[in-house]
């Protein structure tokens, strides 16, 4: 079971964000091992069982990051991750244009939350024109997330807006992509077992909103698309 982060977590990642390189890294990578890998998958591996069991027809997958930078995509920087992540996702073959729910740690924060990294166009489409049609769907998840007031709606914007609907969709109908994050600094609760029920009541509220997004990717492209 998840016990909490300890001051060492941050210590190593802050570390990490200075000196990103191997020779530091392999120094320290006990430190790694203990301090961020072993919690952060004793906390995927417990929020996974119990998102499996409220909602088990889900069918999410759990996968989580590795710290090691891909070689070809190094662009300049070092060869280490210096945050650590972990999501929950129906298995497919492009991961990024698929719905989520997320954790990730850094070295001064914390952060969860529900979204897709790379909305396909078409999705957007079908967004809009589900707006289009009949709002009120789409008002009830943008009410929901706002009246909880914990996450952020992220997203970014198209260049030239794609219409009007109103203040509380303008940002879901003028987005290229659906996210809602919350983030914390690495204090309270991010030492503590509380973090696993703070991020499972956080994605537990979202669950419609995910439901939302999956059945939108999977809907038939109007005609008018």
């Amino acid at each position: 079971m998840f016990q909490g982060y300890t001051q060492g977590a941050i210590d190593f990642l802050w570390g990490l964000k200075l000196n990103n390189e191997r020779g530091w890294f392999q120094a320290h990578k006990e430190e790694f091992l203990t301090q961020v890998d072993q919690p952060t998958r004793e906390l995927a591996a417990q929020l996974a069982r119990e998102m499996a069991e409220a909602f088990p027809k889900l069918g999410l997958e759990l996968k989580v990051s590795r710290i090691y930078r891909d070689a070809r995509r190094l662009f300049g920087r070092g060869p280490y991750k210096d945050h650590l992540w972990f999501s929950l996702r129906r298995p497919g073959e492009r991961d990024s244009a698929i719905p989520c729910f997320w954790f990730e740690v850094a070295a001064d924060r914390y952060g969860y939350g529900m979204g897709c990294w790379d909305m396909p166009p078409v999705t957007m489409a079908k967004l809009r024109a589900q707006i289009d049609r009949d709002p009120a769907p789409v008002e009830k998840l943008a009410r929901s997330v706002k009246r909880r007031g914990e996450f952020q709606m992220e997203g970014q914007a198209y260049k030239r807006p794609k219409g009007d609907p109103g203040p509380l969709l303008y940002p879901w109908y003028n987005s290229r992509q659906i996210g809602f994050t919350c983030e914390h600094n690495c204090e309270g609760p991010f030492f503590g077992p509380e973090l696993a029920g703070q991020v499972l009541e956080g994605w537990k509220s979202l669950v419609p909103q995910y439901k939302f997004l999956c059945a939108l990717a999977a809907a038939p492209e109007p005609d008018h698309l």
